[in-house]
């Protein structure tokens, strides 16, 4: 596929190295609408292509919003661009979230570091009732108080729903939880029979977030995750992110736990 020639039309510093850009394409067509828990592949002319989640409302508006934490060299360039300048966009790709499975439900949404990010349309959708659910709680864990994403939304948030913060190091004005986010959410009284979980950070942290989750009762069957191993082509031709039977980056990236836990287990190389 041909990338889309798109322009920065915005672009918000969240803190050092981390970046949201909001692109729209260029000329008279418009870029396609996405489910949340969809990525793209961006391009940047001269550097390469990488796989970046969604970020922003899954609303038609016409463009698409990403946050992207510079730690390669094409995620370097991207975090470098400003508005006005060109990017290449293929996409939307992947299985987003089921958002149907959530209807009536009590929702957890955990989200470690830069996992905010592909849940932040989850959180869009719910909180403008589609669907309905029957109480919303988010969990979200960062590093420090000054890498926590999209901190004047999470205010906004937090009088529709309930929503946790926990820092594993903090300076003397953080008013909430110091350590890993499995020690809230520990401590959460959950409805095993009627609770979906929608689950996005570095491994380790899904890791032990699931051995919380099934510890209180709650199925596998009612844990989703989403992972971003190896993609490079996005439509499961290269083979880079094969993981079992499955390409992440078709079958994926958001898979149920229950199916894919044999591999889950497994370190990437």
């Amino acid at each position: 596929m041909i990338p889309a020639v798109c322009r920065v039309e915005g672009r918000i510093e969240e803190f050092d190295g981390t970046v949201t850009l909001r692109v729209k394409r260029e000329g008279a067509h418009t870029l396609a609408g996405f489910k949340p828990g969809q990525f793209n592949m961006l391009y940047v002319f001269g550097a390469g292509e990488i796989p970046i989640s969604m970020s922003g409302p899954p609303a038609g508006r016409g463009d698409y919003v990403h946050t992207i934490r510079g730690h390669g060299p094409v995620s370097r360039a991207l975090t470098d661009l400003r508005e006005g300048d060109r990017i290449g966009v293929r996409g939307p790709f992947g299985c987003g979230w089921p958002l149907a499975q959530a209807a009536g439900k009590e929702v957890l949404i955990i989200a470690g570091g830069l996992g905010m990010a592909p849940l932040r349309p989850l959180v869009y959708s719910l909180l403008e009732g589609h669907p309905s659910v029957s109480r919303l709680h988010l969990f979200y864990g960062a590093r420090r108080p000054d890498e926590i994403l999209y901190r004047a939304e999470l205010e906004q948030w937090s009088n529709s729903m309930a929503v946790t913060l926990s820092v594993d190091q903090a300076d003397d004005g953080w008013p909430g939880h110091i350590g890993v986010i499995t020690g809230p959410l520990g401590k959460a009284e959950i409805d095993p029979n009627n609770t979906i979980v929608f689950l996005c950070g570095p491994e380790v942290m899904m890791r032990f977030c699931i051995q919380v989750l099934t510890g209180k009762g709650l199925p596998e069957s009612s844990i989703y995750l989403s992972m971003e191993r190896n993609m490079k082509c996005a439509i499961g031709h290269c083979g880079h992110c094969q993981w079992g039977p499955n390409f992440i980056c078709k079958d994926g990236p958001v898979f149920c736990y229950e199916g894919i836990k044999p591999w889950f287990n497994i370190r990437a190389l």
